[in-house]
């Protein structure tokens, strides 16, 4: 069973509509800005510091041990509030993913992680020194003491630990060596990290000791990056899977490495999702029941069936073409802002690299129909273009389907196949190139999506061809799989 392309209204058609006015709800942000969320996540920070500083802190600064005393205080306090916010960021709220993007979610994670770990370390040193400087004791001797003398100190060591772990295994090269489902499970500790270190910082923090609100305003602190995960982690796949009972209805090999998944459940139209959004996919089956990763829909909503297409990168993925009929499925999200509610132009161009051609796809299915069918782009009476690259034809996927829903769409495709410098020109999606190919682009809409190097690519392209930033909209299939 494939999507088809009805010339006529169709039930599946109309509960198509009906899904996609649904989710004109997204975003789901209820008029919050992402300059509020910044204020509040800034705001937070500023508590932090002046409940510190109420706390005479500053008043205790006349010998050199005090000071690094204080240092160890005040980074202390915004590490373990950092790993918070990182804890939120980690929540899969889609109400983040709206507001922010997913781009910018990841780059924040990244780079808040090392800040903690920095925050931590320098907590760790300068409180060491501090007491060592002020009892005459070495860095040593003191940590020792630490460790024997004050509750909870061992748990803090382990969890600081856990941070340095994390850390050194998010540096790229690192990473590079590490399977997505490893990399996945090591991330995992900083719940244990953050876990650990709690009871030291209610039982020896100076801030805690003597102040109940302090205490009380941390714990809710605690309590909100919980909650948060529990509802979107737990509580909302859960409801999800209850309501909808999704299971996989079949799996159809689309090339000798990639796969199209088909799920069904009940009452799929009642998911408020859009076409180019994705989902966390949780497949349990005695294998993959532990693992869950994020896949774009191939197919737009139809209220019928969710389809993703899936290709060969490693074990995980390798074994979704043995999963069964009827194997349960559990879902989280959907995610992602790579929708056709972000269009401003009549006419969009879209880019695809590879098995990144997916949501762009599912984008194509949801356009209007038209009857024009221009033969090339050059014309400008196209509504839409799709250039999609590939380095052989083995590695097209959706041909025939994007043939024929980009004619009954008043669209054209061109293929650019081939390896560099070979079949094709060094640089194909250079500057020149795309111009030549879509001389109005500069008119339209943009959606890239591909990997990494091919996005990068196309961003630095259409940087120097000056098409206006909001009019570029990125989905960086490395960041999802």
């Amino acid at each position: 069973m494939r999507p088809s392309t009805p010339s006529s209204p169709s039930a599946a058609a109309i509960r198509r509509e009906a899904a996609a006015r649904r989710s004109l709800r997204l975003p789901r942000t209820w008029g919050f800005r992402p300059s509020d969320a910044a204020l509040l996540v800034l705001g937070n920070a500023v508590v932090i510091v002046v409940m510190w500083t109420r706390h005479g802190q500053l008043g205790h600064l006349a010998s050199p041990g005090a000071v690094f005393t204080a240092i160890g205080q005040i980074t202390a306090l915004l590490g373990t509030y950092s790993a918070l916010v990182q804890v939120v960021l980690m929540s899969r709220s889609p109400w983040l993913d709206d507001l922010f993007g997913i781009d910018r979610i990841a780059g924040w994670h990244r780079w808040l992680g090392f800040a903690t770990v920095d925050l931590i370390a320098a907590h760790v040193v300068f409180s060491t020194l501090g007491f060592a400087t002020a009892d005459g004791r070495s860095f040593l001797a003191q940590t020792g003491v630490f460790l024997s003398s004050y509750p909870y100190m061992l748990m803090a060591y382990v969890g600081f630990a856990l941070f340095v772990l994390i850390a050194v295994v998010s540096v790229r090269l690192a990473r590079r060596r590490l399977t997505q489902e490893r990399w996945h499970f090591i991330h995992l500790y900083i719940y244990l990290a953050i876990a650990l270190s709690f009871g030291h910082q209610l039982a020896v923090g100076s801030d805690f000791l003597h102040d109940p609100v302090a205490l009380a305003y941390w714990v809710g602190l605690y309590g909100a990056a919980v909650l948060l995960v529990i509802l979107f982690r737990v509580a909302i796949p859960a409801r999800i899977a209850l309501r909808h009972r999704l299971t996989v209805q079949r799996v159809v090999s689309e090339t000798p490495d990639v796969v199209s998944i088909y799920i069904t459940g009940r009452r799929l139209g009642e998911l408020p999702m859009r076409a180019g959004q994705f989902f966390k996919f949780r497949f349990l089956s005695r294998e993959l029941w532990w693992q869950v990763h994020p896949f774009s829909l191939s197919a737009a909503p139809n209220g019928e069936f969710l389809r993703i297409t899936v290709k060969h990168v490693g074990d995980f993925t390798g074994q979704l073409r043995g999963l069964h009929r009827g194997t349960p499925v559990v879902l989280e999200g959907p995610f992602g802002l790579f929708t056709t509610v972000r269009r401003r132009r009549p006419r969009a161009l879209l880019i695809a690299g590879g098995i990144g051609v997916t949501p762009l796809r599912s984008l194509i299915e949801e356009m209007p129909e038209r009857k024009a069918k221009p033969t090339s782009a050059r014309s400008g009476k196209d509504a839409m273009t799709l250039l999609y690259r590939a380095r052989s034809w083995d590695d097209v996927v959706f041909k025939a389907e994007l043939d024929e829903l980009m004619a009954s769409r008043g669209g054209v495709v061109e293929y650019v196949i081939g390896r560099r410098g070979h079949d094709v020109k060094p640089h194909p999606l250079a500057p020149r190139e795309l111009i030549r190919t879509v001389p109005d682009l500069r008119e339209r809409d943009i959606f890239v999506c591909g990997p990494k190097e091919l996005v990068t690519e196309v961003i630095a392209s259409l940087r120097a061809l000056e098409v206006p930033a909001n009019q570029v909209h990125v989905e960086r299939f490395a960041l999802l799989t």
